[in-house]
This record gives structure tokens, C-alpha cells and sequence, in this order.
């Protein structure tokens, strides 16, 4: 039935349960980096900040944060789901933050429901809002590109979002927002088993590893996200708009291929 079935009946401390479900830590045969690089605006759009008190209204929510900086999970029927299709039915008319209010569509995710290999971005854009699949406008079409470049078709790996609906404006995801959604992450990773994860840009990397380190200093060697080695590298829309930033993307996802390529020897 999976692991988050083992969350008791009631509320338990949503950092303990990361602690359990999500732990992070370096992978020891991490690849150095120049620690003396430079910030860019795309690494450093958010500080992401975590504590948030829970207010009258947020506290009937099923999940949110309190003064002491911890969630409460009370159990849904989603937490049941078996399947990719179970869980985006049982998850497609979330109304937890104010962003349904706004979307076309529910962006839940596509690809192989097995890949060993799912891409982690930010939030819909418009394009990914009207059409309710994730990275198929400009971005998407680079992503697309980056990943034939090491030999992987989008029909093989796993592509989503930390949040599943678009904020309005393409402004970057609140930290309530990002609480609210990143649960529905967690089970999709759970169901899908992947053997690797790329984190694209500074909100998905940020939210995996729960830290506030700059891309720039993330990017270059492999994390582990509950037992997932996990690279972190450029956003195919900050690539758009720097493209110097293409060839460290590229030593990036170089690597991810030449560790995957190890892993199914």
C-alpha cells in the first residue's frame, strides 16, 4: 500500500515525516565544483522562506504549517492512490491554494509511469496551463532537446512540476503554495520508483534538498532525495534567456547520462 500509508490517523510533524520519507544528503562520489562562482538572478530568485503561522482559515486545510515551522498531515483518500491515473483523478480538482481559482487545467505530470528518470521544473506556464501537460512551450521544446542530447526521448522518462497549477503572471511559486503541492510530488515520486531525478532551476532544487543554497553552488554533482541520486541543474527557460549557462547544463546532464549508463550495467 506504500510507505505514506504509514502516516497515522490524526496529524504528525510534516518534518519528521520528510525526515523519513524525504531525507537529503550528498552523494559521496559528488563532483567538486568552483565554490568561488558567481550568483546569477536565475539562482537567486528566492530565498525561500519555510515558516509561515497558520492562520484561522489555513489551519481547516489538510495540510499546513505552524509556528514552529512544521505541517500537519491529516490522511486523504489521494494518499490511497495505487497509480499515476488514481492519484491525478483523486488530486486534479485540488482547491488548497488560491491557484484554482486561476488555471485552465491541472498539470499533473506525463511520461512513463516506470521511467528511471523523472524532471522535476517549477510550475506551469501558460502554454502548460492551456494544454494540462507540463513543459510543452519554448522551454519544454529545449527540454526536449537537452534530453535527446543524451539519448533520452520525453516518452521515457517522467516529467512534472513541484506545483500543479500555473500562478498567475508566471510569478514565482509562494512558499504556501509550494507546502500545499509538494506532498502530491512526494507520491508521484513514491508510485513511479525512479532510479534518478533532474531538478530544474532554483525552486525545484530548493524544495527537494529544503535548502536556500544558490543553483549555482547545487549544480555539478549528485544529491540523494530519499534514496534517488538526484542532479540539479539550469531551467530550460533561464537557458532562454542565458544561454552562456547552456554549457554547464551540459556538463550536467552529461554526467546524469554517464551515471545512469553505470547503473543499468
Amino acid at each position: 500500500m506504500g510507505d505514506i500509508k504509514k502516516i497515522i490517523d490524526g496529524s504528525v510533524s510534516y518534518l519528521k515525516y520528510r525526515e523519513k520519507y524525504s531525507p537529503v544528503t550528498l552523494y559521496e562520489n559528488e563532483v567538486s565544483i568552483d565554490k568561488s562562482e558567481i550568483s546569477t538572478p536565475e539562482e537567486t530568485t528566492s530565498e525561500m522562506p519555510l515558516k509561515k503561522s497558520a492562520s484561522k482559515e489555513e489551519s481547516d486545510n489538510p495540510i499546513v504549517r505552524d509556528d514552529n515551522s512544521s505541517y500537519s498531515l491529516i490522511r486523504e483518500d489521494w494518499m490511497e492512490a495505487a497509480t499515476l491515473d488514481e492519484l491525478n483523478e483523486k488530486i486534479c480538482g485540488c482547491q488548497k491554494c488560491d491557484l484554482w481559482k486561476t488555471r485552465t487545467n491541472f498539470v499533473f505530470g506525463t511520461g512513463n509511469p516506470n521511467a528511471d528518470l523523472v524532471v522535476v521544473g517549477e510550475a506551469p506556464g501558460q502554454e502548460e496551463d492551456k494544454q494540462g501537460k507540463p513543459f510543452v512551450g519554448r522551454a519544454g521544446q529545449l527540454l526536449t532537446k537537452i534530453l535527446e542530447a543524451i539519448d533520452f526521448k520525453r516518452e521515457d522518462v517522467y516529467i512534472c512540476n513541484i506545483l500543479k497549477s500555473r500562478p498567475p503572471n508566471n510569478r514565482n511559486p509562494l512558499p504556501f503554495e509550494i507546502q500545499q503541492c509538494e506532498p502530491y510530488l512526494i507520491k508521484q515520486l513514491e508510485i513511479i520508483k525512479p532510479k534518478f531525478i533532474l531538478a530544474l532551476g532554483t525552486f525545484a532544487s530548493q524544495t527537494l534538498l529544503q535548502t536556500k543554497e544558490p543553483l549555482g553552488k547545487l549544480r555539478g554533482r549528485f544529491h540523494m532525495y530519499n534514496g534517488i541520486k538526484m542532479m540539479v541543474t539550469y531551467h530550460p527557460a533561464a537557458l532562454l534567456r542565458n544561454p552562456h549557462w547552456k554549457k554547464p547544463t551540459w556538463e550536467d546532464v552529461q554526467m546524469l547520462r554517464d551515471e545512469y549508463d553505470k547503473s543499468t550495467k
